[in-house]
């Protein structure tokens, strides 16, 4: 999965030399990780089956897929932030909105997203607090950067998924950020997950978080009935457009 997120498309023959195992263990494997709907497969190899939904952006990733409806839940997630508060964003497209929305007015935000600390830089009256790590596309993860997190007093913390699953919870597929996601659920006070109406049912390669640990999930208006009823059955807040006065 790591392979086909750089590139796109992987060859039965490229995978079989990477991962030394043979050809027929490959296919398996691929024909596993399409029953998960993780993959497509084509002649001689596989293609990813959620072009966009990897949860991570790569260079070739548009910012403005699902603009209108990310906009939205940014402006949703605005009403939860208070002046002189400690915040962290999550990476990903939802998160860098909230980033661009935020004035420039006394807050501290925490971040290992490169595309938000690029936005937050100039805004010299919040505070900017980067854990560091190694970098992962726009991304800087790593055990260290899950240790600082862990020492903060975090309040409010916005986290983005590639999948939100009544049964596997958040889900993304690159396990570098698993120990940072997990520091930002474990140690802010209050879990925001942010996710458009695409991830809703979706589900990637690893849970980081339960349905459960999240205060309340922020979504758009397109997040319909059907799609929401499974989690508001299992008891979770979904926010989609407006804020409970409660």
């Amino acid at each position: 999965m790591e392979m086909l997120l750089a590139q796109r498309e992987v060859t039965v023959a490229e995978l079989s030399e990477r991962l030394q195992v043979t050809g027929k263990t490959v296919r398996e494997d691929l024909a596993k990780l399409e029953e998960r709907g993780l993959l497509a497969r084509i002649h001689g190899g596989a293609v990813l089956a959620q072009d966009g939904q990897l949860g991570i952006l790569t260079a070739k990733e548009p910012l403005e897929r699902h603009h209108a409806e990310k906009a939205a839940i940014a402006a949703l997630a605005l009403t939860l932030v208070k002046p002189g508060a400690v915040i962290a964003l999550d990476g990903g497209s939802t998160t860098l909105e909230i980033a661009r929305l935020l004035d420039n007015e006394p807050l501290t935000v925490v971040t290992n997203d490169v595309r938000i600390i690029a936005e937050l830089a100039p805004k010299d009256r919040i505070q900017l607090v980067v854990p560091g790590g190694y970098r992962v596309r726009n991304m800087l993860a790593g055990a260290e950067a899950a240790q600082y997190v862990r020492r903060l007093n975090i309040q409010t913390a916005f986290l983005s998924a590639t999948g939100v699953h009544p049964d596997n919870g958040f889900t993304i597929y690159t396990g570098d950020l698993l120990e940072l996601k997990r520091a930002f659920v474990e140690t802010a006070r209050a879990v925001y997950a942010v996710a458009d109406h695409s991830k809703f049912g979706q589900s990637a390669l690893f849970t980081f978080a339960r349905l459960d640990e999240a205060t309340a999930i922020l979504t758009d208006a397109d997040a319909d009935e059907e799609a929401t009823r499974p989690l508001r059955a299992a008891g979770i807040a979904v926010w989609n457009g407006a804020r409970p006065s409660s």
